[in-house]
């Protein structure tokens, strides 16, 4: 499990740098857009990035139990192992999400308990 959650954070930090230099005129992360004039090819922020993930993993449980259901109903196109694969990558998505979570609440944990 920790190969994956390294090889999802590798890909996270690989596409953060295609899209670094493509961003080197739009303003910082940081920046707040109060009254929404923010450019409308921008790359989402981390918000929509969040929830553009958890649809992906939705997707992604939904086609394994699509392809389970078939399995059981006998569906020639619906084998054992594009059933099990498919399965598996629902899983670790599960998984990998579940751990940004955990993370995440540690990180905000931390951050309501630093002294001031």
């Amino acid at each position: 499990m920790t190969d994956a959650i390294s090889s999802i954070l590798s890909q996270i930090r690989a596409h953060e740098m295609r899209t670094g230099a493509a961003r080197a005129d739009v303003a910082p992360s940081n920046a707040i857009d109060v009254g929404g004039a923010g450019k409308a090819g921008a790359a989402p922020g981390f918000a929509q990035t969040l929830s553009n993930t958890i649809d992906k993993v939705s997707a992604t449980q939904a086609n394994a139990g699509a392809l389970q259901h078939a399995f059981e109903l006998g569906d020639p196109r619906a084998d054992l192992a594009r059933v099990m694969v498919a399965m598996q990558q629902s899983q670790v998505a599960f998984r990998a999400t579940v751990e940004v979570r955990n993370r995440l609440v540690q990180a905000y944990q931390d951050v309501m308990n630093m002294p001031i």
